[in-house]
């Protein structure tokens, strides 16, 4: 395949150009010759080996150098990455989620955090309708951004109102805060009470209007996209404004951004011919966004949360009767916050990582798991879950429980992320050869895992070792299988090395992961399966 040189040498992933704790480059690009040229190339075992002609070798997987193209959404932001749409498209439903089920399941998470971003929102149902809770929705997948209106807003009749959002009157689709830069990305409202005649909130897709306009007029489209618009917002104690298009393209020309807010438009100062074609095109693109087909309207009840997208999404709310002079009637009050894509998109992306993590661990069990282990009883995988489930029956913590579930992924012959190394399998620990399975695991699950878990599983096989020496009787409880492999891997430790051993800070971990492996050997046990501890799993992932 061609490649070029230096995008080649930039990505080399070797410890002497990367930090292999965060990934990060160790060389600035001045620091490359300015002959850079690849000397030799060598492609075996999944692997493109490399020469350079400053003598640097690199080694690169070749599934990764065939994953380099993103299939052009890029990051996502733009209208590449978005799935348009118009109200109809919701027939089956909005995108929506039980607050506890979210809270739970990663799953459902992502499911969620992912409608936000394909979409441009979602609603979570049941969250507590106390105050304040809208703030514990955003911190489940990012931060709270402050501005003038504060932390948390509140969305509902005032008395002396800065902004017309704190009126019963009809609110148009509109995006909020068009006049800071950068412009909050997401928006959450959470509904409190609606027990107000009216009040219905509405969403309307910017992206698909814009698109709409493009299409119908792409010379209004193209007015609207250059033309910089003042937004201002001003009270007694803040003066804000920020220049900006009402259709933003990023550099391919794709919708990435739409800032629609007519409350916030101030004057033009542009010649007279600019200012006629821009108002003809500004009004036909406000005509587009209140088409009714494009308008999906619902309503929030207390304990429903609405994430939207605010540089996308333009939210709109029907007029409502506010509480009467004496009290009596409806009110309408919801509390809202900002925060931003990026968080939230950094939380979905660490979700799915850990997903894929967790599948690559369940392939596993399912298939190299399903063999003999080792001359015992039950299958590799069943020992393993059943590890797990005592673990877990014996209340100990969740990085144990994971430890006693994963201390014999060595056995199944993984290889680390960057390793090139033949895959040792317990065929050979069975054939006489130690394999050395526990630092094999070990050092496979760091890719995830903190020491909390991959340490155990390091010294579990030592663990063994130290409990024949430090406790009698302890040797003669063994399995003929475990007794054999002892005899394998090293036998039982000495007075020295014991005490050495027991010194460990890891150590008694070791020896509670030992007594739970040397258990879970009963072909008669009822055993979870894998998915029984994905939750604990993605919890403790890095």
């Amino acid at each position: 395949m061609p490649l070029s040189p230096y995008w080649l040498r930039d990505n080399c992933p070797c410890p002497e150009c990367r930090d292999p704790r965060n990934g990060q480059k160790l060389f600035q690009i001045t620091d490359l010759p300015e002959d850079l040229a690849i000397v030799e190339r060598d492609e075996r075992d999944g692997r493109l080996a490399v020469l350079w002609s400053d003598g640097h070798r690199s080694r690169y997987p070749l599934e990764w150098l065939d994953a380099e193209d993103t299939g052009g959404t890029g990051d996502g932001r733009s209208e590449a990455g978005k799935r348009l749409w118009a109200a109809a498209d919701f027939a089956a439903g909005l995108p929506e989620a039980d607050w506890a089920a979210y809270l739970a399941d990663p799953a459902e998470r992502a499911a969620v955090l992912g409608a936000v971003l394909r979409s441009g929102f979602a609603v979570l149902r049941g969250v507590p309708a106390v105050e304040g809770q809208v703030l514990d929705v955003a911190r489940t997948f990012g931060y709270v951004r402050e501005t003038n209106y504060g932390r948390l807003f509140d969305v509902r009749v005032e008395a002396d109102p800065n902004n017309l959002a704190f009126t019963s009157a009809a609110i148009a689709p509109h995006s909020d805060n068009p006049y800071r830069d950068p412009v909050p990305t997401l928006q959450l409202l959470h509904c409190l009470d609606n027990s107000a005649v009216g009040g219905d909130s509405g969403l309307v897709d910017g992206f698909r209007a814009a698109a709409q306009l493009r299409a119908e007029d792409p010379a209004a489209f193209a007015v609207l996209t250059r033309t910089l618009v003042p937004f201002v917002f001003r009270d007694r104690a803040t003066e804000l404004r920020a220049d900006r298009p009402l259709i933003e393209l990023d550099a391919l020309g794709r919708i990435r951004e739409v800032r629609f807010n007519n409350r916030s438009i101030s004057t033009l100062r542009l010649p007279a011919a600019e200012l006629d074609a821009f108002y003809t095109a500004y009004r036909r693109f406000a005509a587009v966004t209140l088409r009714p087909e494009l308008r999906l309207d619902f309503r929030l009840g207390p304990g429903d949360c609405l994430v939207f997208d605010n540089v996308r999404l333009l939210h709109a709310r029907t007029a409502f009767e506010p509480p009467a002079g004496d009290g009596t009637g409806g009110s309408r009050h919801l509390q809202g916050c900002y925060a931003d894509l990026d968080s939230l998109a950094s939380s979905l992306a660490v979700l799915n990582r850990r997903a894929a993590a967790l599948d690559t661990i369940a392939g596993y069990f399912e298939g190299e798991g399903a063999a003999e282990y080792l001359g015992e009883a039950v299958t590799l995988a069943e020992h393993m879950l059943q590890a797990g489930a005592l673990a877990r029956a014996a209340g100990a913590p969740d990085h144990l429980v994971a430890a006693a579930l994963l201390h014999d992924v060595g056995h199944l012959g993984p290889s680390g992320p960057s390793s090139g190394e033949e895959r040792v399998t317990g065929l050979e620990l069975m054939a006489g050869r130690d394999n050395r399975h526990s630092d094999t695991g070990a050092d496979w699950l760091a890719q995830w895992f903190g020491p909390e878990v991959t340490e155990p599983v390091r010294l579990h096989v030592a663990a063994k070792r130290y409990l024949c020496t430090a406790e009698p009787g302890y040797r003669a409880r063994l399995s003929e299988a475990s007794e054999y492999t002892l005899r394998v891997q090293g036998g039982p430790m000495t007075e020295e090395q014991a005490a050495a051993f027991a010194a460990l800070p890891g150590a008694a971990d070791a020896v509670a992961v030992r007594r739970w492996d040397e258990e879970a050997k009963d072909a008669d046990a009822a055993t979870p399966g894998f998915d029984h501890f994905r939750p604990l799993l993605a919890a403790l992932m890095r």
